[in-house]
């Protein structure tokens, strides 16, 4: 039994390393020494030459006809995150207002995670130690997250994710006040409607007759205190309601104002450029699939597997003795050069990906005097960092009970787990950089920092709930 003093040791250690390194990145980009640009290159190095070579150096070795079924629990809790994430976003933007030019990409930043150099560094560093089996669980840890990367990246960009945020910059501007006063309106309709369907449940068991009235007061500062019907009160309502929303009432027409930058046309007449040169939906899917990572991952899987194949990189396992085995004049396998140099370059994937995230999160900007949703900013970084937790460890410790997930997996377990307390993706910042006209993410950035501030907090707890569960 580990003592609590160690649990928390352990599972602080990495993530002191992680913060670090992301600090680095910050301060480079403060002290104008690691400028946008350079970071932009930086993140493609590690998505397009790092991530691939460390995916496969550890893949190949890890994955074995004996843990391969592994992928489906992977996978399913994958998607089950990203849902219940976007499900909760979806929520919070029913009761909160959102920025219009997030209207949608709350909905991602509830879907999609950062699936990348944070989990990786994390697990890399707690693996690779005790209570785990140090390489060969470090091997195993990385090979299961390459499952969660490829869901990623597979409902992010081929199954047309990406265009969640594009949605954002449809049509024209319309000013937080009017969106305010909408969600205001809304709230009322929500509590009203309430109300009412309580009284209709009440009068059902009490046996009122149906026209007898409801005895709902209207106006918003109830100084006409008629009672009304409910029907009449619904509609009375609706109509108050269709009014202030028109400009007739509070709410100017001119709050709602079209910038030279999104004008119908402007945007029309670039969504027709770009559609005309898109490929159809398939083509589409198969260009994203694809991509260096995602292709990496399948091959990695298929070497992994076959025997013969993953002779030629690793020396066979005492289950796979070949008759013939070609060997390197050194008397290693022929290819073992290629593990060797996907190690190499590997390694630079975590550090290079750390040192970029703190990069942008310090080129992340609030705009002065913008109108700030604190609600849907706090409902979504406790949705994001505490609420989705206990529903990785609900799930986990459900499909590890029910044989869907192995028992004897403690390094399965601890990545389902660990994947459930992940702040929103940084790559939405760069998407959201292509769509937006201005380039500006200060509404993605409000949503995002509350995030980074609680994650230290909610993983250090998270990480040790989970060392003393599975050990």
């Amino acid at each position: 039994m580990i003592s609590t003093g160690a649990l928390i040791w352990t599972s602080i250690r990495p993530l002191i390393r992680t913060f670090l390194t992301v600090g680095a990145g910050f301060a480079l980009c403060k002290a104008k020494l690691f400028p946008t640009e350079a970071a932009r290159g930086g993140a493609q190095i590690v998505l397009n030459i790092a991530l691939p070579c460390l995916l496969f150096s550890r893949i190949v070795p890890a994955f074995t006809p004996q843990n391969i079924s592994s992928l489906a629990p992977l996978t399913v809790v994958g998607l089950l995150y990203g849902v219940a994430g976007a499900a909760m976003a979806w929520t919070i933007k029913q009761f909160f207002w959102v920025p219009h030019r997030f209207r949608y990409g709350i909905i991602a930043a509830g879907g999609w995670g950062n699936y990348g150099d944070i989990p990786t560094a994390i697990a890399m560093g707690i693996t690779a130690s005790a209570p785990f089996n140090g390489v060969d669980d470090e091997n195993l840890a990385i090979a299961y997250i390459s499952t969660l990367i490829l869901v990623f990246f597979i409902t992010l960009f081929p199954l047309g994710g990406f265009l969640i945020v594009a949605k954002d910059f449809e049509g024209p501007d319309v000013d937080s006040e009017e969106i305010r006063e909408r969600m205001r309106l809304k709230r009322r309709r929500m509590v009203t409607n309430t109300a009412l369907s309580l009284r209709r449940v009440s009068r059902l068991f009490g046996h009122r007759h149906p026209d007898e009235t409801c005895d709902v007061e209207v106006g918003d500062d109830f100084e006409n205190k008629d009672t009304l019907s409910c029907d009449e009160t619904v509609s009375r309502n609706d109509s108050t309601d269709q009014k202030t929303l028109t400009g007739t009432t509070t709410t100017p027409t001119s709050s709602i104002h079209v910038t030279p930058a999104s004008s119908p046309e402007l945007f029309q007449r670039d969504s027709n450029h770009h559609s005309s040169n898109l490929p159809p939906r398939s083509r589409r899917f198969l260009k994203e699939l694809l991509k260096p990572a995602p292709i990496t991952i399948v091959f990695a899987i298929v070497i992994a597997l076959v025997d013969p194949l993953k002779a030629l990189f690793l020396p066979p396992s005492p289950g796979f003795q070949p008759h013939f085995r070609p060997v390197a004049p050194d008397g290693q396998p022929p290819l073992a050069f290629v593990i060797d140099t996907a190690n190499f370059v590997g390694a630079a994937c975590v550090p290079i990906g750390l040192i970029c995230l703190g990069s942008a999160l310090a080129c992340l900007r609030v705009r002065a005097g913008e109108a700030f949703p604190r609600g849907a900013i706090a409902a979504l970084a406790l949705a994001k960092m505490v609420v989705t937790p206990f529903l990785g460890i609900g799930i986990t410790r459900w499909f590890a009970h029910v044989g869907f997930v192995h028992r004897d997996d403690k390094v399965l377990q601890f990545v389902c787990i660990l994947f459930s307390c992940l702040p929103t993706a940084t790559t939405q910042v760069y998407l959201t950089q292509i769509y937006s006209p201005t380039g500006s993410v200060e509404s993605l950035s409000a949503f995002l920092i509350p995030q980074y501030i609680l994650m230290p907090f909610t993983m250090t707890g998270l990480v040790t709930y989970t060392l003393d569960y599975l050990f």
